[in-house]
């Protein structure tokens, strides 16, 4: 049984283009279909967080990344009363416009693009899902309910409605103050993130050995869990040591997301999903003490990983990569492919930039890097 402020699939605001429901699965389980067929979702098996794709292939990719959001962000929903496949949907989205390369990519790509409006992996992921992907004969997109999209948008918490195509795109959706606010579901598939995320950041920078157990046990967090499993486990090797403790981390903070999610929807309970977002604060949350040991986990990966020498001399080459491409394309877009180099000689001046970067945003890692090879030796 759901909660009273759950979103509930027949309540549904519908799609863009209207279509005829399903008799045999719920809109939230159609736009969950949707997104794990499409063409962009295959990608992220080849895009990488830190790591490059062709320097091993061990560490996690996006697609694992995803998977393993959607896989804790189903456990909470389910524990919190709310709709676990619109969390789904939610959470298998949510990366969809990442760039190769990472954060870096974006990065590069926002500057590149800074004079029509930038990059944005959030609102990327949107027009893909509402534009770029064209595999069906009525529409353009995805054309997924108005609930998954917001979910999308509000990855990051509130957003204000003055980028021209989230206030176009939303504009029948309920707003406070001007603001887009998430619901349950989309803050529950937003810190799912956060947990898979600094878990698994750390998991993959032990096993790279840009740190050890003995560097990161100064996290308390980090620290609880290695003393439960020196004591339970004391002669299991290290590598096993290092998974049982990543383990036990991500445990402690489902946990605790739990508990303090539970106390701060208490007095919304029998209210509805609009009552709820009039609040406009966040409901679903960590512990205070979990916030700021979660921040001393970012401020270390941020140091000694996503500042690690082997890593920044990756985002440099990589910075290359994107911005030689950019470049080429932008000076001979006939190099596009077919379709792409079609969008390319009708559009204007002022549209050809940003055609250009979809394309190069659509790439995987290993793609970019042959294509540079190609062009460039």
């Amino acid at each position: 049984m759901m909660e009273s402020y759950a979103s509930k699939s027949e309540d549904s605001l519908g799609r863009i283009y209207q279509e005829e429901s399903s008799p045999h699965r719920s809109a939230f389980q159609r736009d969950r279909d949707r997104i794990l067929h499409c063409g962009s979702f295959r990608k992220l098996q080849s895009k990488t967080q830190v790591f490059v794709e062709h320097e091993g292939d061990y560490y996690r990719t996006r697609l694992t990344h995803t998977l393993e959001v959607t896989q804790i962000a189903r456990t909470i929903a389910k524990v919190l009363g709310v709709n676990s496949e619109l969390v789904e949907a939610i959470a298998l989205a949510h990366d969809l416009g990442h760039p190769p390369f990472g954060h870096t990519g974006e990065t590069e790509l926002d500057s590149i693009l800074s004079q029509v409006g930038g990059f944005n992996h959030n609102i990327q992921a949107l027009r893909i899902v509402t534009k770029l992907e064209q595999i069906y004969a009525n529409h353009p997109g995805l054309n997924l309910t108005l609930e998954t999209l917001e979910g999308m948008i509000t990855h990051n918490g509130l957003v204000e409605t003055a980028n021209p195509f989230v206030a176009k795109l939303f504009r029948g959706i309920s707003q406070v103050e001007g603001k887009i606010v998430p619901s349950v579901e989309s803050q529950i598939a937003a810190l799912s993130d956060d947990i898979a995320y600094n878990c698994h950041d750390l998991g993959d920078g032990l096993r790279a050995g840009f740190f050890t157990l003995i560097d990161i046990s100064d996290l308390p967090i980090v620290r609880e869990a290695w003393l439960e499993v020196e004591k339970q486990y004391k002669k299991v090797n290290y590598k096993i040591k290092c998974h049982e403790v990543i383990r036990r981390i991500l445990n402690a903070l489902v946990n605790d997301l739990l508990e303090e999610s539970k106390i701060r929807l208490r007095p919304f309970k029998g209210q509805t999903l609009l009552e709820l977002k009039s609040h406009s604060k966040p409901v679903v949350a960590f512990s205070k003490k979990t916030e700021d040991e979660l921040m001393k986990i970012s401020n270390f990966l941020f140091k000694n990983m996503y500042r690690h020498r082997q890593v920044c001399a990756m985002r440099e080459r990589c910075s290359f990569v994107i911005k030689d491409l950019f470049n080429l394309y932008s000076e001979q877009p006939r190099l596009l492919p077919r379709d792409w180099n079609e969008l390319a000689m009708k559009a204007c001046e002022q549209v050809l930039p940003r055609i250009v970067g979809d394309y190069i945003s659509g790439m995987t890692d290993r793609y970019a890097l042959n294509e540079h090879k190609g062009h460039f030796g």
